[in-house]
């Protein structure tokens, strides 16, 4: 059996989900020893605009995945992700499917005649294989994010409001206003500049069971939140955001607790919270006012050629 013959690049479309869940695993497992990955992670993850169209797996003979990797489009950047099963097998998938993604980058600059800024994010702390093989091609690693496992059996702490705040569930009326939060806020990674995709991205979110908070002061809209149940009992905690004018008044905080107490209402025993620690005024209170099970950076990877 030759190499062609035993690995082949697919749409993941026509690969099972429960196999892409099963490679993020392992490499979780792998790389941080714990897997946490969830069928409701995957969804989200497939669900973007132009997703199809944009992404490949590379399978063996008995339809395991080897690697995964999808592009999106953010504005003037083309945000990647590549996910790598550990084995001998981990750096030549790195690289073929690495290919692809500055194949398609390279198309869609010919398209679009548009300078675009390539990242690959996504790529967790104690990875051995996907950083070399990014920084061979000519990545930079860039922004760091934290994600925390949260304990959820005891209440947390309820949320503390400044003078005049108050935190309800967004809807469609409020996109306009998240949108303008998401551009502004001092999150390092890449941002949605289309109103329309990030607009599908909230109603999205919604329509598969999580939820928006937003917290206004005096009726102004300075911050939000967004979650996501799991049926595996362990919610998730996708992106806070805060205007930069309201910063260090503790809308964050308040966000987060407000978030990690809806999910425990919705019988999360455990949340995994994604935060970028620019838009946290104290990132090391964390562990201070929550109990933290387990803590991993992620790290984004960017090129820009001239």
């Amino acid at each position: 059996m030759t190499q062609q013959e035993r690995f082949a690049v697919r749409r993941p479309s026509e690969v099972p989900l429960d196999r892409l869940v099963d490679l993020v695993r392992a490499y979780e497992e792998h790389t941080t020893g714990v897997a946490a990955c969830t069928r409701e992670d995957i969804l989200l993850e497939t669900g973007h605009p132009g997703y199809e169209d944009n992404s490949w797996c590379l399978t063996g003979p008995d339809g395991q995945v080897f690697a995964w990797a999808a592009l999106t489009l953010r504005g003037d950047t083309l945000d990647a992700a590549l996910t790598v099963r550990p084995g001998r097998h981990a750096e030549s998938a790195a690289r073929t499917l690495l290919a692809r993604l500055l194949d398609r980058a390279d198309e869609l600059t010919a398209q679009q005649g548009v300078r675009y800024a390539l990242t690959v994010g996504g790529v967790l702390g104690g990875d051995d294989v996907v950083p070399s093989v990014l920084q061979e091609a000519g990545f930079s690693p860039g922004a760091t994010a934290g994600q925390y496992t949260i304990d959820l059996t005891l209440p947390p702490l309820p949320p503390v409001l400044p003078d005049g705040g108050s935190i309800r569930q967004a809807g469609p009326d409020d996109l306009a206003a998240l949108h303008t939060i998401h551009l502004t806020s001092r999150a390092k990674g890449p941002k949605t500049e289309d109103a329309g995709l990030f607009d599908a991205r909230m109603r999205r979110l919604l329509d598969s069971g999580g939820a928006v908070l937003l917290l206004e002061v005096t009726g102004r809209p300075t911050g939000y939140v967004l979650t996501q149940a799991a049926e595996s009992k362990e919610g998730r905690v996708l992106e806070l955001a805060v205007a930069p004018a309201y910063r260090g008044l503790g809308i964050g905080y308040a966000l987060l607790t407000a978030a990690l107490a809806e999910l425990r209402a919705l019988g999360a025993a455990r949340a995994r919270v994604l935060l970028d620690t620019g838009d946290l005024h104290d990132p090391e209170a964390l562990g201070r006012v929550l109990t933290v099970q387990a803590a991993r950076t992620v790290t984004r990877f960017h090129r820009f050629d001239d």
